[in-house]
């Protein structure tokens, strides 16, 4: 039996108010009034759907040994970098590399749950498999993307082993249907008629292909419990299961009014929230759409209360700041032309022979603890820190990522460049040893103080837009 053994959510600490957004750009776009209310998820300037799926990974991994997985894929239409593996990156951070296949997926707005349909065939051979999907989507400034939108990612661990939402059938159809595109030279997507897309592509489309996928799984509509589909057209899935069958009761919330659409990691985010709250025996319909349509079918079973406890997609949506400044959405996303200052001048030129040396150490925060009197410290060197031992060649691996940590000294420092200012950095230390200066992110004024617990979080460090956008990636301290 293969399906979903875990699950795992993230969504950033800011939210951005639509009001807000609406207030700004009244003047030229009145229009968007009716699209004002509730808030949207804003990722922090240091975050990308790269460092979003890594903490929706850890987030769903939550204890497990990262090393036991073989096959990780990550979907998104925002993938950082275009000729760099992007799931490599997070399988280093999850400090897994060796016998791991990893893999990007993308170009769909179906890109999550086509990366979920083959994580679920590579799991069928009993290789456990993570799937991780973000999106980090630009839109233009007034326009409905802008407060439709929002930033965040889910993760789901596949296996055959305590499955806790067992597979009961996918299908999928793929055709050439355009509903809006995003060119290599743009960073905006550019979208057709609403009208148009709904009466040629989800109602000509999606209605056949769920009733073929329910007579092949020998369901019927009436017996789905839990019906996924994302849709930036609010009423577009309760029509698509009224035409399928499925009762409107099974229709899950697209989660608009708190988070936004976050493209293609969207239908595994909301997966990620029926899951939270069903029930062994119910039946999920997960359908993704974008050039044709996936479809996959789940049934949940009684493992699911047996499941640890997490964040999830609950636990991160409760952990929020609202944000009224719409000049900081619009500066954090490269969107305004600030006036960095001299002090943001300087050279970025990632050493890509030393990152390789050290990627142990830097992306995946692996210190080392001494085989002799049990110190441990970060970095890991050759020497052990210990004046009563200072053993030589005696460190093993020691990853720190998981560890809490608090606040042994800091600074707020309104002199350097921060895209956030002012930039917040101290001494940070561990309970069972070692200790570093890091960079504090999601924090405020008051938070910030000695013996604040500090959870690491896998973060942006800068960026070489010099060389064409070399992304440097580190770890950060954020509160607990």
């Amino acid at each position: 039996m293969v399906g979903i053994t875990a699950f795992g959510a993230y969504v950033p600490r800011l939210r951005l108010n639509r009001q807000a957004v609406y207030e700004a750009n009244k003047w030229f776009a009145p229009g968007l009034r009716g699209q004002s209310k509730g808030e949207r998820s804003m990722a922090n300037w240091d975050e990308d759907s790269l460092t979003m799926a890594v903490e929706a990974a850890r987030d769903c991994l939550n204890g497990t040994d990262p090393k036991t997985l073989k096959n990780l894929y990550f979907a998104s239409t925002t993938h950082p970098f275009k000729d760099r593996q992007n799931a490599g990156v997070i399988g280093t951070a999850l400090t897994v590399e060796q016998g791991l296949m990893a893999a990007d997926i993308g170009g769909s707005q179906k890109a999550g749950t086509s990366a979920l349909i083959a994580g679920l065939n590579a799991a069928g051979s009993g290789a456990p498999t993570l799937v991780t999907a973000a999106d980090k989507r630009l839109a233009r400034v007034a326009s409905a993307g802008e407060l439709q939108y929002g930033d965040g990612a889910a993760a789901l661990m596949l296996g055959t082993d305590k499955v806790i939402a067992k597979l009961l059938g996918t299908r999928s159809v793929s055709m050439d249907f355009v509903d809006h595109f995003r060119g290599d030279e743009s960073d905006f997507d550019y979208g057709w008629e609403e009208r148009w897309i709904r009466d040629e592509g989800y109602v000509k489309i999606v209605p056949p292909a769920i009733k073929e996928a329910l007579q092949a799984f020998g369901l019927k509509g009436a017996d789905i419990t839990h019906f996924v589909m994302p849709s930036l057209m609010g009423a577009v899935p309760k029509q698509m299961a009224k035409m399928a069958g499925i009762a409107e009761t099974a229709v899950r919330d697209l989660l608009n009014a708190q988070l936004g659409d976050t493209g293609s990691a969207h239908a595994l985010v909301m997966l990620v929230d029926a899951l939270e709250n069903a029930k062994p025996g119910d039946k999920i319909l997960v359908v993704g759409f974008g050039q044709g349509v996936d479809i996959i079918a789940l049934e949940v079973t009684a493992e699911i209360g047996k499941l640890g406890k997490r964040l999830g997609l609950s636990g991160w949506l409760a952990r929020r700041k609202e944000e009224k400044n719409y000049m900081k959405f619009l500066a954090f996303n490269e969107m305004l032309p600030l006036e960095k200052g001299m002090r943001a001048e300087f050279d970025k030129k990632t050493a890509l022979s030393v990152l390789w040396r050290k990627r142990d150490m830097i992306y995946g925060l692996v210190g080392g603890k001494c085989r002799v009197c049990g110190t441990i410290q970060f970095p890991r060197a050759q020497i052990c820190v210990n004046p009563n031992c200072h053993a030589m060649d005696s460190q093993d691996d020691y990853p720190m990522a998981g560890l809490e940590a608090s606040i042994m000294s800091f600074t707020a420092d309104a002199l350097t460049y921060s895209p956030d200012p002012p930039a917040y950095y101290g001494m940070v230390t561990f309970p069972e040893g070692g200790r570093f200066t890091a960079d504090f992110t999601d924090c405020d004024k008051e938070q910030v103080k000695v013996g604040t617990k500090m959870r690491m979080t896998f973060r942006i460090r800068d960026n070489d837009t010099m060389r064409g956008g070399f992304k440097r990636y580190f770890w950060k301290a954020a509160p607990v």
